[in-house]
């Protein structure tokens, strides 16, 4: 009933198409069976069912929606396909030859296509941290396809990726804090970085609640679950669940209307102007929406491409492992100029960390110097915080500094913003736990900390 209330007043609304989006891949073979039947006895529009392979059996749950009349399907071709991609795209239209539904498609082009993106993908082996099978954990966590891989990267990088199970399981729970939501991007990323907050804090899986109990005012939540509790993505059936909702924003009170009724007007001409001024070249449409939507990262991609230029120029393989001994490239600038690298020589790192590379370049030998970046570098113990003292301002979770919003001297009240922490983009303000003058700030911008780390002090 919930779902063709919906798709009726979709229909009403004017929809030319009816999406199933089901990113997680929840969606089981016989549940696919019988929601398109009933949806395609209730509306008339096309029905487009997407779904990922997490289970390992998603395949299974496209076969059965095209026996229920389903008009279209998403699928990968199969170098590409299962775990938290598509369904095995060639495998299905191999399925359905010689059937009432016969795709058409030519199985052995597929394959061609197949094999050549086989060798694409091994480019991107070190980043690919999907399991190599399926599971019916996702039956459990409910993780996207594209979180599942993301929350895994955001583990290794926070250094707990051996917290997995842990992980998926308070993944589920925190869903359930929030009410069951439909977890789509941006939604599933403010589950996952709750789970982290919660983890990296040291909660178990069946504490959450409990735990959230304990907080003081003022706790450093990740800005992303502020804003969402806060009405930032709009307001899920039924709204948020209200005691969460208190705990997370304290005195802030939450905004109930459409999320757009608050966006700013944008002079989209002046706002490209004044980019073009700062990049110092016109800024194409790309670079004005980029900066508008994502401004933070935005600012990070343009100061890598000032600091060593376009490398979106270089061969996948030269980009992510370098160049081997002897090895020649080809990089197009422009039309009519187009570059011969040769590496002939790296030597040694020196004391400093230094190595000089010797190579070619269109036939003419050049050098130069480069840090090795695999050396490694100093660790620098900091001092612990004591949580029981609201003076000491320690790290809620590892991190980088990524804002100074005071200086020594500063007058805070409690719920001031002292600085901002980053952790592989989750965003985590930090706030004042009670009045005082800043006594002291022991990080800077782009200082890496651990959970605990003392960053600043405070002086009644």
């Amino acid at each position: 009933k919930y779902y063709i209330s919906l798709a009726k007043e979709l229909e009403r609304m004017g929809a030319h198409m009816l999406a199933i989006k089901d990113m997680a891949g929840l969606c089981r073979p016989y549940a696919a069976s019988a929601l398109v039947k009933a949806l395609k006895d209730e509306i008339g529009i096309p029905i487009h069912f997407h779904t990922h392979d997490t289970s390992g059996i998603n395949a299974a749950s496209i076969l059965q929606a095209a026996e229920s009349g389903v008009d279209i399907a998403d699928a990968a071709l199969a170098s590409m396909s299962g775990c938290t991609s598509q369904p095995n795209l060639n495998s299905i239209v191999a399925a359905l030859e010689h059937t009432p539904r016969d795709t058409g498609l030519d199985v052995e082009a597929l394959n061609e296509f197949s094999d050549y993106w086989a060798a694409v993908r091994k480019y991107y082996q070190p980043f690919d941290t999907a399991e190599p099978y399926g599971t019916a954990e996702v039956y459990l966590h409910e993780m996207p396809g594209g979180q599942y891989t993301n929350l895994k990267e955001q583990a290794a990088g926070m250094g707990i990726a051996h917290h997995w199970p842990e992980i998926a399981r308070m993944y589920a729970e925190v869903n359930q804090l929030f009410g069951d939501i439909v977890k789509v991007t941006p939604s599933s990323k403010v589950v996952g970085d709750m789970t982290m907050f919660l983890i990296a804090r040291g909660v178990k899986p069946g504490d959450a609640r409990s735990y959230l109990d304990t907080l003081p005012p003022n706790t450093a939540f990740p800005e992303s679950v502020i804003d969402m509790l806060a009405g930032g993505l709009g307001q899920p059936m039924g709204g948020w669940p209200a005691d969460v909702q208190k705990i997370v924003l304290g005195k802030k009170k939450p905004f109930t209307g459409r999320p757009g009724e608050r966006a700013e007007k944008v002079d989209l001409e002046a706002t490209r102007a004044e980019l073009t001024k700062k990049l110092g070249d016109k800024a194409t449409d790309d670079d004005l929406y980029s900066h508008l939507m994502y401004p933070q990262v935005f600012a990070e991609f343009v100061k890598a491409r000032k600091a060593h230029g376009d490398v979106g120029q270089l061969p996948t393989a030269t980009f992510f492992y370098g160049l081997k001994p002897k090895e020649e490239i080809s990089v197009r600038l422009e039309a009519g100029k187009t570059l011969f690298v040769r590496l002939l020589d790296l030597t040694e790192a020196d004391a400093q960390g230094q190595r000089t590379a010797i190579f070619e370049l269109n036939g003419y030998p050049r050098h130069i110097q480069v840090a090795d970046k695999s050396r490694a570098k100093e660790v620098v113990a900091r001092a612990k915080a004591d949580p029981a003292d609201p003076l000491q301002v320690g790290a809620p979770m590892p991190g980088m500094v990524a804002t100074v919003a005071v200086s020594v001297g500063h007058q805070v009240k409690a719920g001031d913003t002292l600085l901002t922490l980053e952790a592989m983009k989750m965003y985590t303000t930090v706030t004042a736990q009670t009045e005082g003058t800043v006594a002291e700030i022991l990080v800077k911008v782009g200082t890496t900390v651990e959970t605990k780390d003392l960053m600043l002090r405070l002086a009644k």
